[in-house]
C-alpha cells in the first residue's frame, strides 16, 4: 500500500475555471503539476496566468482530448503521475438538455479513458469533480451525501453515471482510491484578480453573465423562472467561493494514502442564495444596477439546492471560510480587471 501524498499530480480541465484555481492551490503548496486540456471551454492563457499567480511554473500542459487514447497515454508515458484530478467535463445544465449525447459521450467517455490510461500506468488516485446536480430535487434540505440521486438533466446524469463508473471500478481494481466531491455552486474569483471564470462565448451560468452585464458586455440578464416555491420565487442555491473548493482539493489529494474505495462528500456553505438575492449582492459589489427579465424555467432545472457540508467539516476539518461578500467582490475585481476576458 501507499503511505506517502502523491506530488505529481494530472490536472484534466486544468485551464477551466477551477481546474486552473486548483493548479494554483498545488503549485503554492509543493506539487508537481501537468495539464491536460482540449481548451473547448478555456484558452491556454490561462497557464501563464497560474505560473504568474503560484510564483512556480508547471511540470507540463498538453493541448488534448481526453478521448484521445493514445495521446493520454503517451502523457503518462512521459513522467510518473501519482495522482490525478478530474475536472475535463461539459458543465451547463440548459446546454446538455438541447446536447444530451455530447455531454454523455464527452463527460462518460473521457472518464472512461481516463479510467483506461490510470490502470495501465498504474496510477490508482483519483479525486473527481461531481456535482450537487445529482441530487435532483431532494427531498430533504439541507443535501447530504446519503441522500437519493434524483438527476433532472443530461448534466446531471452524466455526472451520476461517472461516479457508478467509478465505484464499480473500485470494485473491480482493488488498489484504486477515488475522492468524489459534489461541489453545489462555485463563484468567485482568485484575490489577485488574474484568475477568474471566463466561458466561450455565451455563459451558462448566472455568476459571469452577471459580471458581463456589469461590465457593460451584455445589456440584460435573463432570470429563469419566478415561481418556485421559494421565498422569492427564483431558485435557490448554495453559493461557494472557487478558492475554498480548491482548498478542499488539496485536502483531498493529502487525505489519497493507500485506503482503497469510493469516497464521496459535499463541498458546500449550507446556505441557501436566491437568484434576486445574488443579484442585489453583486449590486453592492460593483456599484452598478444589474437589468433583468424574468422569463420561463429552464429545462432540466430545481427549484432549490442547499448542501449540508457536516460530513467534510466531521472528516476533513474543512468548511467554507468566505461569505457571499467575498464571492461578489472578487468576481467583480477580476471582470474589472479583465473587462474582455483573458484575451482582451
Amino acid at each position: 500500500m501507499v503511505s506517502h501524498p502523491p506530488r505529481t499530480v494530472l490536472v484534466t480541465g486544468g485551464s477551466g475555471f477551477i481546474g486552473s484555481h486548483t493548479c494554483v492551490e498545488l503549485l503554492e503548496h509543493g506539487y508537481e503539476v501537468v495539464v491536460v486540456d482540449n481548451y473547448s471551454n478555456s484558452t491556454p492563457v490561462v497557464l501563464d496566468r497560474i505560473e504568474k499567480v503560484a510564483g512556480r511554473p508547471l511540470l507540463a500542459a498538453y493541448d488534448l482530448d481526453l478521448r484521445d487514447r493514445d495521446a493520454l497515454g503517451r502523457v503518462f508515458e512521459a513522467r510518473p503521475i501519482d495522482a490525478v484530478i478530474h475536472f475535463a467535463a461539459k458543465k451547463a445544465v440548459g446546454e446538455s438538455v438541447r446536447i444530451p449525447f455530447e455531454y454523455y459521450d464527452t463527460n462518460v467517455g473521457g472518464t472512461t479513458s481516463l479510467l483506461r490510461a490510470m490502470d495501465h500506468h498504474s496510477v490508482r488516485r483519483l479525486v473527481f469533480s461531481s456535482s450537487c446536480s445529482i441530487y435532483g430535487a431532494a427531498a430533504v434540505l439541507p443535501i447530504g451525501e446519503r441522500a437519493e440521486p434524483r438527476p433532472t438533466n443530461p448534466y446531471a446524469v452524466s455526472k451520476w453515471l461517472c461516479e457508478q463508473v467509478l465505484a464499480d471500478a473500485t470494485k473491480h481494481c482493488p488498489r484504486l482510491e477515488v475522492f468524489a466531491l459534489r461541489y453545489f455552486n462555485p463563484i468567485g474569483a482568485h484575490s489577485s484578480g488574474l484568475l477568474g471564470e471566463v466561458p466561450t462565448g455565451v455563459p451558462n451560468n448566472v455568476m459571469p453573465y452577471l459580471m458581463q452585464v456589469a461590465i457593460g458586455r451584455r445589456d440584460r440578464l435573463s432570470v429563469f423562472g419566478s415561481d418556485y416555491p421559494t421565498p422569492d420565487g427564483t431558485a435557490v442555491r448554495d453559493y461557494i467561493h472557487v478558492t475554498d473548493v480548491v482548498s478542499a482539493h488539496r485536502i483531498a489529494l493529502d487525505r489519497l494514502t493507500g485506503t482503497p474505495g469510493m469516497r464521496v462528500l459535499n463541498l458546500g456553505t449550507g446556505v441557501g442564495t436566491s437568484v434576486l438575492e445574488l443579484i442585489r449582492a453583486f449590486e453592492d459589489a460593483c456599484g452598478r444596477r444589474i437589468p433583468y427579465t424574468v422569463v420561463g424555467r429552464r429545462p432540466g432545472d430545481v427549484a432549490e439546492l442547499v448542501a449540508d457540508p457536516a460530513a467534510a467539516a466531521r472528516e476533513w476539518g474543512w468548511y467554507a471560510t468566505r461569505s457571499l461578500v467575498d464571492m461578489c467582490h472578487d468576481a467583480w475585481r477580476f471582470q474589472r480587471l479583465n473587462p474582455a476576458g483573458y484575451l482582451g
